[in-house]
């Protein structure tokens, strides 16, 4: 059977066909701190400390032996404790320290009572239990947060700001990480001119690539641009040639649909394996995967042929090419987060495709989900996607969507806000 009339594969089964091939680069390198943000953990993290890294005080009060703090027990008080400046002696019957929050707890007390349950004898140096103590009162023990050894980071997990915070507060300085996902991308048509240049007739502007590169700064991905090449089949290939020497990936915009000036189709053809070309989902039907240069140096890369026109490259982009650069990137893709709102009017599909339309949810006076069209689903008109938050997606063999039915609503992506 031809590509051109090969059937349409289904989308989770695409999704499921990618993932299946691909796997992270085993090269890692080690990097200061400063620099880990959003980077991959290469290898589990553990703490080499306890935090606390000593029973402390969780509270301004006095430090105490329980059994001489029972209510109406004066004791005498001996000295102050303070962040940094621990009581170097040893606490005794009737005996107790002013104690500050974060404090070592002296040697010799076992709880604190909090400075409101005590009344206070300045002149004397003294305090009266108003409310007694139990063992343990207010005492934070050390590794009660992290014990020395735990795994705090997993291998895989993507490192946010609160984990460069969490690893700074364990005195580690460089982390081990993925190297980070080199991905080449270029677009096609001779129609294509760079934005800032006059238009002439029939040209447009090449939007796509820089939505896309826009999209791989997000991923905080490394960016080889080749920028727009015309629709001649040498100078794809040697691009594509050029681009598997030297990236993890290949993401092309345009040449994926039938016709006689789409070369990209026939470059792939002659330089790598093609995977498929056509998915059952609107918009993006067009779409290529597949391997090119498997014989240079670094085993290729692998390709992505997106649509040309721009909400069909955003889309595919979004949901099928992002969960396979995660794989690539040494991250477990987990499922888009996904929630079911009432339809405000209706939303017109055909069964056959899995549809993603541009929509906007919101949550009304009533507390009930409801979600509407973000106006124009042609793949040519971006500015549908820019009032859209959100994805409505009607499944493949589902039928037009009257108001008040059941929607499945996706939130954009990070890629796409």
């Amino acid at each position: 059977m031809s590509k051109a009339t090969a059937p349409m594969m289904p989308f989770d089964d695409a999704i499921a066909t990618m993932l299946a091939q691909v796997s992270a680069p085993e090269s890692s390198e080690t990097v200061p701190l400063t620099q880990a943000l959003d980077r991959i953990a290469a290898e589990d993290i553990v703490s080499p400390i306890d935090v606390p890294g000593h029973d402390n005080s969780a509270m301004d009060g006095y430090a105490v032996k329980a059994g001489s703090a029972k209510t109406g027990d004066k004791l005498k008080v001996i000295g102050v404790a303070a962040a940094g400046h621990p009581f170097a002696k040893e606490l005794g019957y009737g005996e107790c320290v002013r104690i500050m929050t974060g404090a070592t707890i002296p040697t010799g007390a076992d709880a604190i009572v909090i400075q409101e349950n005590v009344t206070a004898n300045t002149e004397a140096e003294t305090i009266t239990i108003i409310q007694a103590a139990t063992v343990g009162d207010n005492i934070r023990l050390q590794g009660a947060d992290i014990k020395l050894g735990h795994a705090v980071i997993a291998t895989g997990e993507r490192l946010s700001p609160v984990d460069i915070g969490l690893l700074a507060s364990l005195g580690v300085a460089e982390v081990k990480v993925k190297r980070k996902l080199t991905v080449a991308i270029f677009s096609t048509g001779d129609e294509l001119v760079a934005p800032g240049t006059p238009l002439a007739s029939g040209q447009i502007y090449d939007s796509n690539r820089y939505l896309i590169h826009a999209m791989l700064q997000r991923f905080n991905a490394d960016i080889i641009d080749l920028g727009r090449l015309p629709d001649d089949l040498g100078k794809i290939k040697d691009a594509l040639n050029e681009a598997a020497s030297q990236a993890d990936a290949i993401i092309t915009s345009g040449g994926v649909s039938v016709g006689d000036a789409d070369h990209t189709k026939a470059a792939l053809d002659a330089l790598g394996d093609v995977g498929f070309w056509k998915v059952a989902m609107k918009p993006g039907k067009p779409f290529a995967f597949g391997r090119i240069g498997a014989k240079q140096a670094n085993n290729g890369a692998w390709f992505f042929g997106l649509p040309g026109n721009p909400v069909a490259a955003a889309v595919t982009m979004d949901q099928l090419v992002q969960p396979v650069l995660i794989q690539l990137a040494g991250q477990q893709p987990t499922a888009s987060p996904v929630f079911n709102a009432a339809a405000d009017e209706a939303f017109i599909k055909r069964p056959g495709r899995a549809d993603f339309q541009r929509a906007t949810y919101w949550q009304d006076p009533q507390g009930q989900l409801k979600v509407k069209s973000a106006g124009s689903q042609s793949s040519g008109v971006l500015s549908t996607m820019k009032s859209a938050n959100s994805f409505a997606r009607l499944e493949q063999q589902r039928d037009s969507v009257a108001a008040g039915e059941t929607v499945e609503v996706l939130p954009f992506s990070a890629l796409l806000r």
